[in-house]
């Protein structure tokens, strides 16, 4: 998998090639969502037609009525024509009313359908793709994804599409209207569609570019916010507040600039079209004044004719106006099809193996890994870690421990080989099996908003009251659990339910017992506990350990203790392998690694 294309997409600028094939993509997700709510969509299309024509009807039975009624109720004292007419323009504009009422809340509901269904897309998508994709792909632009770029596609849905339909509708059938009642004006309006399409054409080229740059800045607005307000730690221990706002006060006036010169092309775009189209119906208005004194036409079609062709150029000055936000929700579409075009790197097998009960037997046959082409963390790795055997994993900072971790629980693909669980390779086995088999506890602990029970409870969803107590008495966290607020039902992210960094880890190693895998991965687990911390968690980590393979990787030795195997590695690869005893009493690397440390705690 590659994220290249995705990072790509910050750019403000493409080539033609780049915006053709980013343009395609946009439209192809657009018509996924469109697709199935397609028969809405038509029944929308033929209302809106239906109302856009009893709205054009109006001119025309105005002039109906200079030309034919009032004739008649001069001359012949006849009534009913005028009645007729104005009956006729008073029904039109009712249903006419109504009609555009009920599109309201029809396009309303599609937009809504079609955003749910997009929300639910990034989410599902997003949880998808592999580790890989979100080491590369920060936090702050996926928030930028699935808020305000799915805010302007919301409006672009509520106010551009339907204003873009309308519009072209309407224009649609004033030219109808005036080609029936006067060809002459008609080829008037024709003229001076010249000028209208190369302003429009100047527009839009300018405006694409304009618009993307906006969403750029946008985007920037919130990865800096976002990253700043999560790594505030680090920003107040660093002093870092005064240098992060002038970073921030560039972006923002970056944004500013973006915008005012989007704006700028309004404030010549909008006044063209307010031009064009007053000398438009002077030009509508002369001829046809001639026509009138010539006999060739009369005086009510010419006030129908100059009403069309006023008329005529309303949507388009509407049309500028939504064009603001069809260019912004343009260029976020193109930046959240980006993101559900990617491709996870782990994939999902086609044919999946069922493992229904698992060993732990773990192998690793041949295998090579790269994050990035040329850079081999693993070179030729191979390993057998016979079934309920603890391995602990030491070495120096890049020595591959992590990365051995991460293929291990399928976080990543070898480049080539394959690590096996009981003989099955786990590209092979189902997904289910695999996270029920194999679980990892990392350094960070994270806790999620809820209960401390509901936090536990992640290791096994549907586990009792009792079960979670269980889990927490056997790794130590039942104590610290109790003395909180509430117990087990305090809110961890209340006040009051705040606990330490610690204690979070003691919850993460009540998940993974309550969890009860075939192999657990220990990954820095102990490295956020203090001293007395780590010695009542060993306890707990005996238990946790009991009857099951485990891998450890650490940098405190005294965590290595209990481990029935120990591997030292080095620029990934295993440069020691043996008992924690044997390896003390030798003279390699690990018997140096350990007294070091004992002196250490002299």
């Amino acid at each position: 998998m590659t994220v290249t294309g995705v990072e790509g997409e910050e750019r403000s600028e493409y080539t033609r090639e780049e915006s053709r094939s980013i343009r395609d993509r946009s439209l192809r997700l657009l018509g996924s969502l469109l697709r199935p709510l397609r028969g809405r969509v038509a029944y929308a299309v033929g209302v809106i037609v239906i109302s856009t024509a009893l709205q054009v009807a109006g001119p025309t039975l105005i002039a109906l009525g200079i030309d034919q009624g009032l004739p008649a109720l001069m001359k012949q004292h006849d009534g009913m024509p005028i009645l007729l007419i104005v009956s006729a323009y008073l029904i039109a504009g009712i249903f006419g009313a109504v009609l555009i009422s009920h599109f309201t809340v029809l396009s309303a509901r599609i937009s809504q359908a079609v955003l749910i269904d997009l929300r639910k897309r990034v989410f599902r998508h997003s949880q998808r793709l592999s580790l890989e994709f979100h080491e590369s792909y920060t936090s702050g632009r996926l928030i930028a994804r699935q808020t305000s770029d799915l805010e302007s596609v919301r409006e672009l849905l509520d106010e551009g599409i339907t204003g873009l339909v309308r519009g072209i509708l309407y224009m649609g059938f004033i030219a109808v209207a005036l080609v029936l009642l006067d060809p002459w004006s008609a080829l008037v309006l024709a003229f001076a569609l010249i000028p209208l399409v190369f302003l429009t054409r100047w527009f839009q080229k300018r405006s694409q570019t304009r618009f993307r740059a906006t969403r750029v800045f946008s985007a920037r607005l919130i990865v800096q916010f976002v990253e700043t307000m999560t790594g505030i730690r680090a920003v107040k221990a660093f002093r870092k507040e005064a240098r992060n706002a002038k970073e921030f006060g560039d972006i923002v006036e970056g944004y500013r600039d973006a915008n005012a010169q989007a704006i700028r092309l309004f404030g010549i775009f909008d006044p063209g079209l307010i031009l064009i189209g007053n000398v438009t119906v002077a030009a509508v208005l002369l001829v046809g004044g001639f026509r009138v004194v010539s006999g060739g036409l009369e005086i009510g079609a010419l006030l129908a004719v100059v009403l069309y062709t006023r008329r005529f150029f309303d949507p388009m000055e509407e049309m500028a106006q939504f064009y603001n936000s069809y260019q912004s929700a343009a260029a976020a579409l193109e930046k959240i099809s980006g993101v559900l075009e990617e491709e996870p790197g782990v994939v999902d097998p086609t044919h999946p193996v069922d493992l229904w009960q698992s060993n732990g037997a773990v192998d690793f046959t041949d295998v090579r890994f790269e994050y990035q082409p040329g850079r081999v963390i693993l070179p030729d790795f191979g390993l057998h870690i016979p079934a309920g055997q603890t391995i602990a994993l030491v070495g120096s900072t890049g020595a591959g421990k992590s990365t051995l971790a991460k293929l291990m629980a399928r976080f990543y693909d070898p480049t080539a080989g394959s690590v096996t669980l009981d003989g099955i390779d786990l590209r092979s086995l189902h997904p289910k099996d695999l996270r029920r088999a194999i679980v990892m506890v990392t350094q960070e602990a994270y806790l999620f908003s809820g209960s401390v029970a509901e936090n536990i409870a992640l290791g096994k969803p549907d586990a009792s009251f009792e079960e979670i107590q269980r889990a927490a008495r056997a790794v130590g966290a039942d104590p610290f659990i109790r003395a909180l607020p509430d117990g087990y039902d305090t809110d961890v992210n209340k006040r009051g339910g705040r606990v330490s960094a610690g204690q979070r880890q003691l919850l993460s190693f009540a998940r993974a017992f309550l969890a009860d895998p075939a192999v657990l991965i220990l990954d820095e687990a102990t490295a956020s506990l203090d001293i007395p911390s780590e010695r009542l968690v060993q306890e707990g980590l005996t238990t946790l350990l009991a009857d099951r393979t485990a891998v450890i990787i650490a940098h405190r030795l005294s965590t290595v203790a209990i481990a029935d195997r120990v591997l030292v590695m080095e620029h990934g690869c295993i440069v020691e392998d043996g008992a924690p005893a044997d390896l003390i009493a030798g003279t390699g690397r690990f018997a140096k690694l350990h007294a070091a440390w004992r002196e250490s705690l002299v």
